[in-house]
């Protein structure tokens, strides 16, 4: 007998650890840019983060098995809308990744289409259930990730389109990929990666400029490798307990680049220190393990591969983006989901937040 889906079944301890990262978001953005002009950007993250509940409660009312019907038009839209940046795009510090919708606003369709992929690809290893992955399989999966990546790489933003991946590690996993086919897989990324970092022409100077900097900071303190040690140096001088809310010299002094977006951590960490960059993470792990039990208590086989594939972006853009404020990994751009301030990705994460409820108000409905 089919049961309705209620609000009962939201899940709202995941609600409410995602509101919690939200006000932090809020607070640090507010004091990162205290004394820049950028100040009262904590008001417009409020106006994003109002939309995103908003939309994130309204798609939790629409079947999931509907956008996982629609998905392979919601794929042709995506592309269009990649072209359309490249035709008709604002150019910005050297990068074409918005469109200008009039008053002020922008879409950035890149970050869109990671939720667009999270549903197509759930639809495609759904359709493979049962029986092995052949190459051909694993090659139109790479090939629906990879024509929008490569739309992406052309804006450029790389850091875009490394987040496009995990979506189909998550798939190929799950999809049962077998052990041998992995190693394969291995071997040819790291001959492709070791043949365009010797040749150096399949990456573009800034590209390069920043794996070099992240080798060695020290060789363009000024330069390339500014970024990173200001981020170390503001991360290190906050100490165990930080040096307050409004008081981080590296952040208030403006040292620390765009500490709003790209480094909110570093800034964070300034002011709240080690204990206060833990209390971070353990929220974000605390939020991941929501979504994985959400996962597991899925009522079918594509539920499950969407959640999870939330669950590789989010863990993805958390891993890339606090290792790069730590100096373990290059300067890519990727922002730290839900503390980053930026309307495009407050929204998917929103939206993707709403579709993991939407599968779980309905795990128990046949």
């Amino acid at each position: 007998m089919r049961r309705f889906s209620s609000f009962r079944d939201f899940d709202w301890m995941l609600f409410t650890l995602v509101m919690l990262m939200s006000l932090i978001s809020v607070l640090e953005i507010k004091s990162a840019t205290l004394h820049t002009k950028f100040r009262g950007f904590d008001h417009k993250q409020i106006e994003f983060l109002l939309v995103g509940i908003v939309l994130m409660f309204l798609i939790s009312r629409i079947d999931y098995h509907r956008l996982v019907d629609i998905a392979p038009w919601a794929y042709g839209v995506g592309l269009f809308s990649l072209v359309a940046v490249k035709l008709v795009g604002t150019k910005v510090l050297g990068g074409r990744r918005w469109i200008n919708l009039g008053g002020g606003v922008h879409f950035q369709p890149s970050e869109w289409v990671k939720l667009i992929l999270i549903l197509a690809i759930a639809r495609y290893f759904w359709g493979l259930i049962g029986r092995d992955l052949s190459w051909l399989d694993i090659g139109k999966a790479f090939a629906m990730i990879g024509l929008p990546m490569g739309l992406v790489l052309i804006q450029p933003d790389l850091g875009t389109a490394l987040t496009y991946f995990p979506v189909l590690l998550v798939g190929l996993f799950l999809g049962g990929i077998r052990f041998r086919q992995v190693m394969v897989l291995l071997l040819g990324f790291s001959l492709l990666i070791g043949g365009a970092w010797l040749s150096g022409k399949r990456l573009k100077p800034y590209q390069m400029a920043r794996l070099t900097s992240f080798i060695d900071p020290g060789s363009d303190p000024r330069g390339a490798g500014y970024q990173i040690l200001q981020s170390k140096i503001a991360v290190g001088s906050g100490g165990l307990w930080g040096k307050g809310t409004n008081k981080g010299t590296q952040t208030q002094g403006d040292f620390l680049p765009i500490p709003y977006t790209d480094f909110i951590f570093a800034a964070f960490c300034e002011e709240h220190g080690f204990v206060g960059g833990m209390g971070i993470l353990l929220l974000y792990f605390l939020i991941l393990m929501r979504l994985i039990e959400n996962a597991q208590q899925a009522s079918d086989v594509p539920g499950a591969f969407i959640i999870m594939g939330v669950v590789a972006v989010m863990l993805f853009q958390i891993v890339v983006n606090i290792g790069m404020v730590v100096g373990m990994m290059p300067v890519t751009g990727i922002p730290l989901p839900l503390m980053s301030y930026g309307g495009s990705s407050i929204l998917f994460s929103f939206l993707a937040l709403g579709i993991v409820m939407n599968i779980r108000m309905r795990r128990f409905v046949n």
